[in-house]
């Protein structure tokens, strides 16, 4: 008999029953009834989807293999409860699917929907020992369906999901696939081709995987309905737990033998502990809004702006998020801090500086996996260069290209001729003491030349003058109406952005990719030169779609000249390539 992993309860169709996930499958049983009415195998989980976590009612949707809609259910069971439930549901099956998509396809990640909204009377939070919400914002796995497209998902190019989903957040790219692939000028790989790189850029943005958010934990009131309200999560109760440990350790020591859950969030937000954990300088106007509380007050600790610090940390802190780093203003010298050299010349910023800093370093720590003093051993030395921190390995181009290969006839005298002439050309030696006396005495007195240096103002008026110039011309076209009509301007748009993409694909059937870039397709030389035909076929009929257009201004009684004008470069980029293209013909075969 299969082991139960989970079990809650929960409505399909309206109907009360209970939902299980075993070792194999997913079952859910209506109440009253002893067979499964819903029984899903491991193997038929495909996609997974959760309500939002504002909305009044807790569900999970499974979708499966053959059937997109698949299975909906709804957690009745209290809000928080059933939000702890759907969460060790939402975890396993993620894992399943994870395992049933490792080779057919790449698994991706959807967003689930906004925070919960409740006044701080009204709040059921989970006791901090209880498991903690996943991640920042919930969040599930969704897989999509890419069985049905035929096309393995380890190739972004060929994954007809993901060009849908670069269609969709592109209308231009859509317009313009929709009039030569679906009119079928063009085939879908003829579009696609040279565009891979989008592909991946969507494929890289569904895979990335989404870090902590850097904000400092500062629940800020809201006035909703005429009242004012904290917005309050479970997620927000499990940062503040996680941010401050003080809040943690009260929660355990009152909740529930003392105070409820609401009454405990409602007392917090008005004592003197958080007012000292805003992210915000502390005035004495503010010490009289809030209120003594005997509770709260046990766990107050004093404020932390001595020149040093409460707590010693084990590390020194980074110092490019240090707050407190005085280095580009002092040098060490060996002598003991005074109050010259703190950070801030306000007393009442120290605490926040040193909050900053430790809510900074441990966000880092998890970022980069690890605390600072691992990743200050580099080549196997603790000496830590500040430099190499600034080359950030995304910012390199992996993808490079290597440019196309050169095919020259004759190289070699080509580079003995390159080295006759650098022999010809080779300099006389400089003689190096001579240079050096040379400069020292171009240095004599360069106080005194400074201090007559004068700068002419015209050089510096003219070229503010002519930037003055530049942005007032551009914004007299942006703001100029043009009196071109909708429909004609639309359809010169449609002619341009054909015949751009007609030149893209005959340019790319002349000559090859670079080497180091994926393609779509491996075409022959014959292939490509009937695809370059093809589109000089295309092309050629560009002239006359301008006339048509210029007949048309004529008819609505606008100035041709200016159609004319705006078709201009396209017409000549055609141009160009017809004349390659009758000239590369016009060769007589060797």
């Amino acid at each position: 008999m299969p082991s139960t992993l989970c079990v809650a309860k929960a409505s399909y169709k309206k109907l009360p029953g209970l939902l299980e996930l075993t070792s194999t499958h997913l079952q859910w049983t209506q109440d009253g009834k002893k067979a499964p009415s819903v029984r899903v195998p491991y193997n038929e989980a495909a996609s997974l989807f959760c309500s939002k976590e504002g909305s009044a009612q807790v569900r999970l949707k499974l979708g499966l293999v053959a059937d997109d809609a698949g299975h909906n259910f709804t957690f009745t069971a209290p809000q928080v409860v059933a939000l702890t439930e759907r969460e060790k549901f939402k975890t396993e099956l993620t894992n399943i699917i994870s395992r049933n998509r490792i080779g057919p396809a790449t698994p991706t990640v959807q967003q689930s929907g906004p925070p919960i909204i409740a006044a701080p009377s009204n709040v059921s939070t989970p006791r901090p020992l209880m498991p903690a919400p996943v991640a920042s914002t919930s969040r599930a796995v969704s897989v999509g369906d890419s069985r049905a497209s035929g096309t393995p998902a380890n190739d972004p190019s060929s994954d007809y999901r993901l060009r849908k989903k670069v269609l969709l957040n592109s209308p231009e790219l859509a317009a313009l696939h929709r009039e030569l692939v679906m009119g079928g000028q063009i085939t879908e790989n003829e579009f696609w081709e040279g565009r891979e790189h989008l592909l991946k850029a969507q494929a890289a943005a569904e895979n990335q995987k989404r870090g902590k958010p850097g904000q400092l934990v500062d629940p800020r009131p809201q006035t909703m309905d005429g009242e004012v309200k904290i917005v309050i999560t479970p997620q927000l109760v499990h940062d503040i737990f996680e941010e401050y440990p003080v809040v943690a350790k009260a929660y355990n020591d009152n909740v529930p033998s003392k105070l409820s859950e609401a009454e405990f969030w409602k007392r917090y937000f008005q004592s003197k502990l958080f007012n000292a954990h805003r992210a915000s300088i502390r005035s004495s106007a503010t010490q009289h809004v809030v209120k003594d509380d005997p509770i709260f007050d046990k766990y107050l600790e004093k404020d932390d702006d001595e020149l040093e610090p409460q707590r010693q940390r084990d590390d020194s802190v980074d110092i490019f998020i240090d707050l407190g780093a005085t280095q580009e203003d002092h040098d060490e010298t060996g002598n003991i801090k005074d109050v010259t050299m703190q950070a801030g010349k306000q007393r009442a910023v120290l605490p926040l500086i040193r909050k900053f800093n430790e809510h900074s370093g441990r966000l880092l720590d998890t970022a980069l996996g690890g605390s600072a003093p691992k990743r200050r051993r580099i080549d196997g030395n603790d000496t830590f260069d500040h430099i190499a921190q600034l080359d950030l390995e995304d910012l390199h181009d992996n993808e490079s290209s290597a440019g196309i290969l050169l095919d020259m006839h004759d190289r070699q005298r080509y580079f003995e001729g390159r080295m006759t002439e650098s022999a010809e050309q080779t300099p006389n030696p400089v003689e190096i003491r001579a240079a050096i006396f040379e400069a020292k005495d171009g240095l004599q007195g360069w106080t005194s030349n400074l201090s007559q240096l004068k700068l002419d103002k015209k050089a510096a008026e003219a070229a503010l003058l002519a930037m003055t110039q530049n942005v007032t011309a551009r914004l007299d076209v942006k703001t100029k109406k043009y009196d071109i009509p909708e429909g004609l301007f639309r359809q010169m748009m449609t002619c341009q952005t054909a015949a751009n993409e007609f030149l893209r694909q005959f340019w790319l059937s002349i000559y090859p990719p670079p080497t180091d870039t994926q393609v779509l397709s491996n075409t022959s030389a014959s292939q490509k030169t009937a695809k370059a035909a093809k589109m000089v076929g295309y092309l050629e009929k560009t002239g006359e779609k301008v006339d048509a257009l210029v007949r048309m201004a004529q008819a609505e009684g606008l100035d041709a000249a200016r159609v004319q004008v705006a078709m201009k470069p396209i017409l000549d980029a055609v141009e160009k390539a017809l004349v390659f293209w009758r000239a590369r013909n016009s060769k007589p075969a060797r």
